[in-house]
């Protein structure tokens, strides 16, 4: 059953979201704010936590020794605290470094594989220094561009051998796993959350594996981001959450929140604060991109705007007549309901 308590949510975005402006096909069109700059945004734009790939919290680590990497991991966590910020993740970047080229952990290379899994560690190193306990695994390259490169079967058990020694390694970490359907490989081994949910129940620790869902990469596999967050959440697995959004089946947008389909974004909305997403301190993370044609000084304004979206949703969730919403499925009038619901969003009721 629903839980009627009501959610107060925190917000949260990573470094990489105020960018510069540079895609596949052209250059950056913006200068850069440096990382102090950006820290300074959160919370005046009304975020509370950072989302952390480990080298934005370590920057040129694969250069440095354990020890230096904790060092610089401390001196980050007591900034984070002088600007009243948290850590809400930390997500080792595994798909830039030449080693990583056919994939991390599934890489047909041992060493390749050997250097995945001790990168990984370093990352479980500087979240337990910036203080969270949550680990996002993007599998960005765990997949092929061709079937007859790799053996599925394998790949699956190496990415069930990784994590296990992620949860060896460290007892209190929990992993998030993010799946994505395609993109940057042409086909990923965990493309949906029922494939991580699956494959979590092959680990040592199932107990400590989720998942992080975003909008986009549900879009992507052809399903509804609300259905997926459903899902997870009848498992209460769904750790943490990118919302954006994305016009169809192609490359991955991560477009402002509500800005293609406010039903959807809606619906997203709903399921969340329908079921006590949250209220175990989990963070509405945003994953947005700001449009290339911004200039540096409004570069923000697509994270600014996707809360705000998130907002205002979440008024109408809490006020819509769940009443007659109710009504029109007992007497299973679905016409009725699809105008009640557009008129809703419409504000024409």
């Amino acid at each position: 059953m629903p839980d009627k308590q009501k959610t107060e949510y925190r917000f949260s975005f990573g470094p990489w979201n105020i960018h510069e402006g540079a895609d596949p096909f052209g250059p950056a069109v913006r200068d850069s704010f440096s990382f102090d700059e950006k820290l300074k945004m959160y919370k005046k734009m009304g975020f509370d936590g950072v989302q952390f790939h480990d080298d934005d919290a370590v920057p040129d680590m694969n250069k440095l020794k354990r020890q230096q990497i904790i060092t610089k991991a401390k001196k980050l966590s007591q900034k984070l605290k002088n600007a009243g910020l948290s850590a809400e993740f930390v997500a080792p970047r595994l798909w830039e470094d030449y080693r990583t080229i056919d994939g991390a952990y599934t890489s047909n290379n041992s060493a390749c594989r050997k250097y995945a899994i001790e990168r990984t560690k370093r990352a479980i190193d500087i979240a337990n220094i910036l203080g969270t306990n949550l680990i996002v695994l993007w599998l960005a390259r765990e997949g092929t561009y061709i079937r007859e490169a790799k053996d599925s079967r394998k790949a699956v058990q190496r990415l069930v051998e990784a994590m296990n020694a992620m949860l060896e390694y460290d007892s209190k970490i929990r992993i998030a796993i993010e799946p994505k359907p395609n993109e940057p490989m042409d086909q990923a081994y965990i493309p949906t959350t029922g494939h991580a949910l699956a494959i979590a129940q092959l680990t040592t620790h199932p107990e400590r594996v989720g998942v992080n869902i975003e909008s986009a990469h549900a879009i992507l596999a052809g399903l509804d981001p609300s259905d997926e967050m459903g899902f997870a959440l009848s498992f209460n697995k769904l750790w943490t959450v990118h919302l954006n959004d994305q016009n169809g089946l192609k490359f991955d947008e991560d477009k402002t929140f509500g800005a293609v389909n406010l039903r959807r974004a809606f619906n997203q909305v709903d399921i969340l604060d329908k079921y006590g997403y949250g209220r175990s301190g989990e963070f509405i993370g945003l994953d947005v991109k700001a449009m290339r044609t911004q200039k540096k000084e409004i570069s923000h304004l697509h994270l600014k705007n996707s809360r705000e979206m998130f907002l205002k949703l979440l008024h109408l969730v809490r006020t819509i007549d769940r009443k007659k919403w109710q009504e029109y499925i007992k007497v299973r009038n679905y016409e009725g309901l699809e105008i009640f619901i557009l008129n809703n969003l419409m504000n024409v009721v």
